[in-house]
C-alpha cells in the first residue's frame, strides 16, 4: 500500500506529560496498523483529542475544540476522545458530541485499530475499563520530540489528595519493571536522544517489587549515550534518602526538580490530605539542597481551595518566598465531581473574584523573586541543550539548562539536539538570551 492511499490519523493532546507520552503510544500503534500521521485534523480519517480532566477549564475546552473539529471532518471520518476527560465522563462524551464515534481511557489504547474498524461500521463504543497489567511494553512509540524522550515509568497514583481527579482517571498506582524502562532508554539514545524524562503521577515512588526509584535512577543515568536524567512529577514524602543520594552521585541526573507544595499552609495541606505538612515540605527541600549544590525547584500551587482563609494564603505567599522557587504552576481550585474536596461546606466556598485576586499576588510573588534571581545570573556561563526553534524572531532556537532555565539563542536549526555552552547576556525575568561561547556535537548513538 503506497503512503497516499494509506488512512490518516490526527492526534490532538491536552494536558501534561503524560498524555504527550499516551498520544505517542497511540500513534505508534495506529502507525503499526497501517496509519499515517498528518499534522492537522482537516480531512483526516481518524481524528483523536486526547484529553486532561484536571480541571474544569480543561475539559470545556475540549468540548468546545471537539464542536470546532465537525467542520474539519469528510464523509466517513472517525472522532474519537481519548485520555482522563474520556474515562471521567464515559458514555455523558457520546451524548454531547453526536460525531463523537469512540470513547477510550488511559488503559483502552491496545484496541484502537478495532474500535476505529468498528466505528467506520457505524459503532459507537466506550472502552474505559482499568487493567492493572497494561503498560503498553509492546508498543513503539512514535516520538514527537526528536531532542528528548518521555518515558513512562509508572501509571496511577494511591495517594488519593480531596482535590485530584487522577486517581478515578488513572487508577490504582504500577510500575513498569525496571530492565523495561532501561531497555526503552537504550532504544531512545540509539535514536539519537541523550535526554530522557522519567514520567510518573507520583514518580519517586517507583517500585517494581524488586527496585525502587533510586535504583532507576541508577540504572537509567549509567545508560551509554545517556547525557541527562529528568522526572516528573515527585512526591515530597517519597524523596528517601536513597533516592537523594542516587540523584547527588548520578552526574547525569540534572539539577532540577518540579516539588509540587500546593500550599504553604499545614492546615490547608492536611485537608488536601497531602500527608505532610509545610514543615515536612520545607524539610525535604533541605534535604535536597544539601545533597545538590545549586539544584532548581518549580512547583504546583493552588488558591481558594475550600476553607482556605486570608491566613492560610498569606502561609503560601511566605512559603514561596522562603524557597525561591524559580516557576511555578499556579491555579485556581476547581472542583472535580466525585473527589472529597466537593463535599465541604458550601459555606466554606472561596469566591472566584477572591481566589482571582490570590492566584495575582500569587503570581506576582512568584515571577518578582526570580526576576531578582535571574538578574544576578547575568553573565555566566552554562551547557544548554538546544530544543527547537523559539515562537518569536527569526534565527532564534530555545534552549534549556541543566537546571531547567530557557535560553535563546542565535542559530539555525542545524543546531536542534546539539549542546553549546552560552554565556547569559539578558533576561526578561523569567527566559534568558544567551551568546554562544563553545558549540558541542550531540553524543554518539549507543552501540
Amino acid at each position: 500500500m503506497s503512503e497516499t492511499s494509506r488512512p490518516t490519523v490526527y492526534i490532538e493532546t491536552y494536558g501534561c506529560q503524560m498524555n504527550v507520552s499516551d498520544s505517542e503510544l497511540m500513534l505508534g500503534k495506529l502507525s503499526d496498523s497501517g496509519y499515517v500521521s498528518v499534522d492537522q485534523p482537516d480531512g483526516a480519517d481518524v481524528i483523536l483529542v486526547n484529553t486532561c480532566a484536571i480541571r474544569d477549564h480543561a475539559e470545556q475546552r475540549v468540548v468546545g475544540r471537539l464542536g470546532e473539529l465537525k467542520r474539519h471532518m469528510k464523509p466517513g471520518s472517525v472522532v474519537g476522545v481519548t485520555g482522563c476527560m474520556a474515562q471521567r465522563l464515559g458514555p455523558q462524551l457520546l451524548e454531547k458530541a453526536r460525531h463523537v464515534s469512540l470513547i477510550v481511557g488511559p488503559d483502552g489504547y491496545r484496541a484502537l485499530p478495532e474500535l476505529i474498524e468498528g466505528a467506520r461500521r457505524g459503532q459507537r463504543s466506550v472502552s474505559t475499563d482499568f487493567d492493572l497489567d497494561e503498560h503498553y511494553e509492546d508498543f513503539t512509540p512514535r516520538r514527537y520530540d526528536r531532542v528528548k524522550a518521555w518515558i513512562p515509568v509508572q501509571r496511577g497514583c494511591d495517594y488519593k489528595c480531596t482535590y485530584c481527579i487522577v486517581p478515578t482517571t488513572r487508577g490504582p498506582e504500577r510500575s513498569r519493571a525496571l530492565a523495561d524502562v532501561v531497555r526503552e532508554t537504550e532504544q531512545v539514545v540509539a535514536e539519537g536522544m541523550g535526554e530522557v524524562v522519567l514520567l510518573g503521577q507520583t514518580v519517586n515512588s517507583y517500585n517494581d517489587g524488586t527496585h525502587d526509584f533510586a535504583d532507576l535512577l541508577r540504572a537509567v543515568g549509567t545508560v551509554r549515550g545517556v547525557r541527562r536524567v529528568r522526572f516528573t512529577s515527585p512526591h515530597p514524602n517519597d524523596f528517601s534518602e536513597r533516592v537523594i543520594r542516587a540523584m547527588a552521585e548520578v552526574p547525569s541526573v540534572c539539577e532540577h526538580v518540579h516539588l509540587p507544595m500546593q500550599s504553604g499552609s499545614t492546615r490547608t495541606l492536611r485537608r488536601m490530605l497531602r500527608r505532610y505538612s509545610r514543615a515536612g515540605y520545607m524539610d525535604c527541600v533541605a534535604r535536597l539542597r544539601d545533597a545538590i549544590p545549586g539544584l532548581a525547584l518549580t512547583t504546583d500551587v493552588i488558591v481558594g481551595f475550600p476553607g482556605e482563609t486570608d491566613a492560610d494564603f498569606d502561609e503560601t505567599l511566605s512559603a514561596v518566598r522562603e524557597v525561591g522557587f524559580e516557576d511555578a504552576f499556579t491555579f485556581k481550585f476547581s472542583p472535580r465531581d466525585g473527589t472529597p474536596a466537593t463535599r465541604f461546606p458550601a459555606s466554606e466556598t472561596v469566591s472566584d473574584a477572591v481566589a482571582a485576586e490570590r492566584l495575582g499576588r500569587l503570581i506576582e510573588t512568584v515571577r518578582g523573586g526570580a526576576r531578582a534571581r535571574n538578574m544576578k545570573l547575568l553573565g555566566t556561563r552554562h551547557e544548554v541543550l538546544v530544543e527547537k526553534g523559539a515562537r518569536r524572531g527569526q534565527e532564534l532556537l530555545q534552549a534549556r539548562t541543566r537546571d531547567f532555565k530557557t535560553v535563546l539563542v542565535s542559530g539555525d536549526e542545524s543546531l536542534i539536539g546539539t549542546y553549546l555552552t552560552v554565556e547569559l547576556t539578558g533576561t526578561t525575568g523569567s527566559t534568558f538570551t544567551g551568546a554562544v561561547v563553545r558549540e558541542r556535537q550531540p553524543l554518539p548513538m549507543a552501540v
